[in-house]
């Protein structure tokens, strides 16, 4: 027999290299008790099942392992909702909400949104929430498209969020839009982490960016002209290392735009915003 306190103090134990034991213990012990955290804290002699017990003694051993937390959860939070993840997915990162309240503070009237890379969907299910946009949104990943999929339907924007297979921006055709957001794979192969890294759990097509992290976004810019609307703008999430060579390689293609590298929650420069305020939007760079 063990209470809920035994059990908390057990998962301690075997998390004890995690960098946050208490908190994801905490978190697990919520989850393999289906009760809230502040439950758990004033009936901490209540009586785990051999069930809980077990669910519990499982989650901690795959977390000690290395699994991201969100993955065992199979829920991540983004921007003030619940999204769900699991390892077909890359897990959002808070860093990412500063491209989304770019996006959003440019969104001043019904616009059309293209999120390249979409993944569990959490930019363009935001977007589509908070705005009166309508958003475009592709991955070459079928299994990122159902997640993405899912997700929109249980926040209730699959009316406005609409998401195809494919490569970058080809599955939209010759649709223009007014705001572009990629949060493509930016590790470069060279930096990718190994086990027991958590990050190394997650799909690896969602981080692998090529030789120097830059070698989808090459491809995209290659893509866009055609596809912007005048007065369009683009946010790309990148490495902090590689922003000045992307800030770089979209002035080539959009020479006229106005390009700036912007800051995440640590003050590190994390996206490239880019924004048209000429007349008429240059050719692709050759």
């Amino acid at each position: 027999m063990k209470t809920v306190a035994n059990l908390f103090t057990d998962g301690l134990q075997v998390l004890r290299s995690s960098p946050s034991p208490r908190a994801d213990a905490s978190l697990l012990l919520s989850h393999a008790l289906e009760e809230r955290r502040e439950w758990i804290l004033a009936h901490g002699d209540a009586v785990a099942s051999a069930r809980q017990i077990a669910e519990f003694e499982s989650l901690c051993r795959r977390r000690a392992a290395g699994l991201p937390i969100a993955y065992l959860l199979g829920r991540a939070h983004f921007y003030g909702r619940e999204f769900v993840v699991d390892e077909r997915v890359l897990v959002p990162r808070p860093e990412t909400e500063h491209v989304v309240d770019e996006a959003i503070a440019f969104i001043r009237r019904p616009m059309r949104v293209l999120d390249v890379g979409t993944g569990c969907g959490a930019i363009a299910c935001t977007i589509a929430a908070q705005t009166s946009a309508t958003v475009d949104a592709t991955d070459s990943s079928p299994r990122a498209i159902e997640v993405a999929t899912l997700n929109a339907q249980r926040l209730g924007v699959d009316r406005r969020c609409r998401f195809h297979l494919g490569d970058l921006s080809e599955p939209i055709g010759n649709a223009r839009f007014d705001l572009v957001v990629a949060n493509l794979p930016y590790v470069p192969t060279a930096d990718l982490p190994g086990a027991p890294e958590p990050v190394s759990y997650e799909p690896r097509s969602a981080l692998d960016g090529g030789p120097d992290g830059l070698t989808l976004y090459r491809r995209l810019l290659a893509q866009l002209p055609p596809r912007l609307n005048q007065g369009a703008c683009i946010l790309f999430e990148c490495a902090p290392p590689t922003i000045d060579q992307l800030k770089k390689l979209v002035h080539r293609t959009f020479p006229t735009f106005v390009i700036e590298g912007r800051p995440d929650y640590a003050g590190l420069s994390r996206y490239v915003k880019a924004v048209d305020t000429s007349s008429a939007l240059p050719r692709a760079h050759r």
